[in-house]
């Protein structure tokens, strides 16, 4: 072993042990790994920042953008309430969800597939008052599942093929992975319904701050348009809507009497509804029923890109005390929109722009961001942290989900690669409005970024300096003293095990060739191995860092680099115990 391999060798496995002992964010044990190879030498200066440029960021960063977008649409949450309306608990949530990314992966990238699901389970743990964190890893992991029962599913699948036809003169077809993928995918989904509890539950993390100042409540007015879907349905059907987070606590019809919202009046055009909920229940009602707030004008909106929402206590010496929105003339004086306010342990019966603000009350407030900070000062109001709140945009809900469709079908058809599918899916969910412009670089995460752009370098640096082949030396002559069943499993491993610092295709590269040649020194057929060398670098359950579906659920799920293989391991072990003799069964040695 030469000096630079040995070098290689050891940042890696200091990494991995700063990741799993976790005293340190992922992303600072990643740049102190890069700095690390830097100075050893083992990554050349020019060579130590093209992982920023690598399809992966592109690819995570785009996919966490896209299934913002697709979250705040709610269309699969309505698709799903639907044609599965009543699941009893959270473990036939877990399996359906699970059951369904399989599937789905099987046909579109699955990293698709997860973007697709991922707002669905937010919205089953927030009904069932679980974790997220139960649901999302299950979910990544049925996803790789998935990957395997096809040509199309997964990048190894397709390399496999490409190396067979290399070899023997004919690729594995679209279905040849189907008969051990399927038996596969089916004995995961049992497993992760089944054994699910052995993750340990997390939850994201929150500032103290953003816990102290946290809002329950917001009351809002929602108007019936004369267009909108909302005309003919009840109060009930709001609350649906809203899954019981928000409730209609007032109508004024358009001749100006109220009447009493009992949950079977039903809607009119020109209602103005008294709506009181937290803000992301109020924006789900209003945006999934065709209604739109009635304090919002549209002078404030111009120039979106400069246009936010802004969340404020008043002070005890606030000239606003006292008055009402109205009063003000706050929109023909200010340019700013009252969207909604907040006051504690209280329910507003008047409308909004007539509610007399108080010390303490908490509003929220459209406008000119350049504005709003010299209009607090003068009203003695404090901001609040920004918590991505959402009331006042208008979306479709069909919108996001065609854009999402749209850059899988092209991927799946080979028209684009999914990094610039998914790049250009991100944009149009911006362009399109699916996903305000001040939201976006709230939902890309920069941690995870930064460590997926770190992290590469250095795992490349493993092949550069020879450490890859080194390895490959070794398992040759390993292999070569087993039989054949022990080979074949040695192969498997071997290649889940190199995958979280290659990534998956590079794994099939190297290990494909390898696992062929000794198959056949042996006097096997080399399909099976080759298989094996798939299923081994498309199963990677033990690091959120070897596939980018691990990494987009880990700062949504809350997750830790070591709780993975809590849940992995097994799922690893059960995959190699069923999927060796499959092989040997359906590609006989």
């Amino acid at each position: 072993m030469t000096t630079p391999q040995l070098l290689a060798f050891l940042i890696i496995a200091g990494m991995m042990f700063a990741f799993m002992i976790g005293r340190w964010r992922y992303d600072i044990v990643a740049i102190c790994a890069l700095l690390v190879a830097m100075l050893s030498g083992i990554v050349p200066a020019e060579a130590a920042f093209t992982g920023f440029a690598n399809d992966i960021v592109i690819i995570v960063g785009s996919a966490l953008v896209v299934s913002a977008a697709v979250a705040r649409s709610g269309i699969m949450e309505l698709a799903i309430r639907r044609f599965a309306p009543d699941l009893p608990g959270p473990r036939a949530q877990l399996i359906v969800l699970v059951a369904v990314v399989t599937v789905l992966s099987a046909f579109v990238k699955n990293i698709g597939a997860l973007a697709i699901m991922m707002p669905i389970a937010f919205q089953m743990a927030r009904r069932s008052n679980v974790s997220p964190s139960m649901f999302l890893m299950p979910m990544a992991f049925g996803s790789l599942l998935g990957g395997l029962m096809t040509q199309i599913g997964t990048s190894p699948n397709i390399i496999v093929s490409g190396v067979r036809q290399e070899l023997t003169g004919t690729a594995f077809t679209m279905f040849d992975f189907t008969p051990v993928g399927a038996l596969l995918a089916v004995v995961g989904v049992v497993f992760l319904g089944l054994f699910y509890w052995l993750l340990p539950e997390r939850k994201r993390e929150q500032s103290g701050l953003d816990k102290a100042i946290e809002i329950k409540n917001y009351t809002t007015e929602a108007r019936v348009l004369p267009d909108s879907t909302a005309i003919g349905r009840t109060v009930a059907d709001l609350h649906a809507a809203a899954d019981g987070a928000a409730m209609v606590t007032g109508i004024v019809s358009a001749a100006g009497r109220r009447r009493t919202p009992l949950p079977d009046v039903t809607l009119r055009a020109g209602d103005i509804l008294l709506v009181e909920g937290d803000p992301e229940a109020l924006d789900k009602m209003v945006s999934q029923t065709g209604l739109s707030f009635s304090e919002r004008r549209g002078g404030a909106a111009r120039d979106s890109a400069n246009v936010g929402v802004i969340e404020a206590i008043i002070g005890d010496s606030s000239p606003l005390i006292g008055a009402s929105a109205q009063e003000l003339t706050l929109f023909d004086r200010t340019g700013l929109n009252l969207l909604a306010i907040s006051r504690r342990d209280e329910r507003f019966t008047e409308r909004l722009g007539q509610i007399r603000f108080r010390n303490g009350d908490v509003i929220l407030l459209q406008g000119h961001l350049k504005r709003i900070p010299e209009l607090l000062r003068e009203w003695d109001c404090l901001p609040l942290v920004e918590r991505g709140i959402k009331l006042g945009s208008v979306r479709s809900g069909l919108l996001p989900l065609a854009i999402l469709f749209a850059a899988m079908a092209a991927t799946a058809l080979g028209f684009v690669p999914v990094a610039p599918a998914f790049f250009a899916a991100a944009a149009l969910m911006i362009l399109s409005g699916a996903l305000p412009l001040r939201e976006v670089y709230t939902q890309i995460d920069g941690p995870i970024l930064i460590m997926l752009a770190c992290l590469i370098p250095v795992s490349e640096s493993l092949q550069a300096t020879g450490g890859t082949d080194l390895v490959a030396v070794w398992l040759t002559q390993l292999a070569q003293t087993l039989p054949g069943w022990a080979a074949l499993a040695l192969i498997m491993l071997a290649a889940m095990a190199v995958t979280p610092f290659l990534n998956n295709a590079a794994t099939v590269l190297v290990m494909a060739p390898i696992a062929a040649a000794f198959a056949t020194g042996l006097g096997y057929s080399p399909e099976a191995f080759l298989m094996a060398v798939a299923i081994g670098a498309g199963s990677d359950f033990l690091t959120p860092i070897g596939h980018q579906c691990n990494t987009l659920v880990m700062v949504p799920g809350g997750y830790r680099f070591g709780d993975y293989w809590r849940l992995g391991l097994p799922l690893s072990i059960l995959v190699v115990l069923v999927a060796v003799p499959a092989l040997m069964i359906v590609w006989p040695f």
